[in-house]
């Protein structure tokens, strides 16, 4: 196939709409586990225990992992059969939605058992939604890149997390900081969601002038349009939804170790103020915000696969120092660690996962094939890595080293997944042929 030629205003507009939907996306999904920590066993998952109804906050979280499969798997037929497009926009809508509901659900006082049960259902939608989102995203960008800017491309959506989750963090420690505690948990905590409102409308605008990706124009030119693309993913291309799996462990699990546990740890356990978490948070996203991009243009040249490889090593070595650099009280010592983890050490990983992924994969059934991986791999290592932290500390007695050792083990994992990853930056994207029945 021939690469997609592209001025520099079409690529702005691909780099926008990518970028903007993805970061309204993870927006609305990292303020729930924010909020999940600092509020949301107070208002919602009441307990005599306040270690449990945080676990109980964090299982909630867990649960939406567990769905986004789901989701990949739905919006990702329509993706692989109707176009990127229009996926993009159902994903949108839903996760718009159900954030906003979040806003004006009462709490656990007012209605009682219900208001639990509610936030649930709404946090399901938001996995669904987030399931069918990002591989989306990421199609718009890399199916649109030519072959030597692919990794840059490919690079720009993943921003979104970082800036979603810049937004959220953003967003509360304003919040905080202006209000009192006790008005922060009675309804300070509701605005951000209310005004991720007017945040979907903009996206839905800057996507709606987007055309369809030229990848997926070639396969309906070519009439081989899979009619379950499911099917066709889990019986051709298996092997590379494993490895999709295991890729993602590492990029995962301790980005919520050091983007959402640290804020209930550092508050209950270190004796920090939740805007001095929120702060280091923000500041370690600012730094992953700017090295993605250039980490994802550096694999361009070296390759994505080193890149990846760098950055897990780099969990590895730096799970145990984290935690010291954590436990010496200093806000300082909060904001270093932080930084060198989520933004120094985890930017080489997501910046380059989501082209690897990409690369692996036959344009027929791409969306499908990603999507799994990606939202499986997430299920099973991120959802769960705040609440598997909190029982590790839990169970020994508030003991970092298990949950060290538990950051050491998703990369070693990953390792393993990747090992086997041929290296295709600078080749065509579609070469990749689905073998026949």
């Amino acid at each position: 196939m021939t690469e997609p030629q592209l001025s520099k205003a079409q690529m702005r507009k691909v780099w926008i709409a990518s970028l903007v939907g993805s970061s309204i996306e993870w927006f609305d999904y990292f303020l729930y586990g924010t909020v999940a920590a600092l509020v949301f066993n107070q208002v919602f998952f009441v307990a005599e225990d306040p270690t449990v109804g945080l676990m109980l906050a964090y299982a909630s979280l867990a649960l939406a992992f567990f769905i986004r499969p789901f989701g990949g798997i739905i919006f990702s037929h329509i993706g692989d059969r109707v176009g990127r497009k229009k996926t993009l926009v159902m994903t949108l809508s839903l996760m718009g939605v159900a954030t906003f509901l979040m806003g004006v659900l009462p709490t656990y006082q007012a209605i009682g058992v219900a208001a639990p049960i509610l936030l649930i259902l709404l946090r399901l939608v938001q996995g669904l939604g987030i399931g069918g989102e990002w591989s989306g995203a990421l199609l718009l960008s890399v199916e649109y890149a030519p072959k030597n800017k692919r990794g840059l491309f490919g690079a720009i959506p993943q921003m979104g997390v970082t800036i979603g989750m810049f937004l959220g963090t953003g967003a509360l420690t304003f919040i905080t900081s202006t209000v009192s505690q006790e008005a922060f948990v009675s309804w300070g905590w509701r605005i951000p969601f209310l005004l991720s409102a007017l945040l979907v409308v903009f996206g839905l605008w800057i996507r709606k002038g987007i055309d369809e990706t030229p990848s997926f124009k070639k396969v309906q030119e070519s009439g081989e349009i899979p009619k379950l693309p499911i099917i066709d993913t889990l019986k051709y291309h298996w092997k590379e939804v494993l490895i999709a799996i295991g890729g993602k462990v590492v990029e995962t699990a301790p980005f919520y170790i050091f983007g959402t546990f640290i804020v209930s740890y550092g508050t209950n356990q270190l004796g920090f103020s939740s805007t001095e978490v929120l702060l280091s948070v923000m500041a370690a996203t600012i730094v992953t915000t700017i090295l993605i991009p250039i980490m994802g243009n550096l694999s361009d040249t070296v390759g994505r696969k080193r890149m990846y490889i760098f950055g897990t090593i780099g969990i590895i070595i730096y799970a145990f120092p984290y935690f010291w650099l954590l436990h010496q009280g200093s806000f300082i010592m909060l904001m270093i660690a932080t930084i060198i983890g989520l933004g120094i050490i985890w930017a080489p990983i997501t910046a380059v996962l989501g082209t690897m992924f990409s690369e692996i994969f036959d344009a027929k059934v791409r969306y499908t094939g990603v999507s799994l991986g990606y939202q499986i791999g997430a299920a099973l290592a991120g959802g769960t890595a705040p609440l598997v932290a909190t029982a590790l500390l839990a169970n020994f007695n508030n003991s970092y080293v298990p949950v060290a050792i538990y950051m050491i083990f998703t990369a070693v994992i990953s390792l393993v997944a990747v090992w086997a990853v041929r290296e295709r930056s600078n080749e065509e994207l579609d070469t990749v042929s689905m073998e026949k029945q």
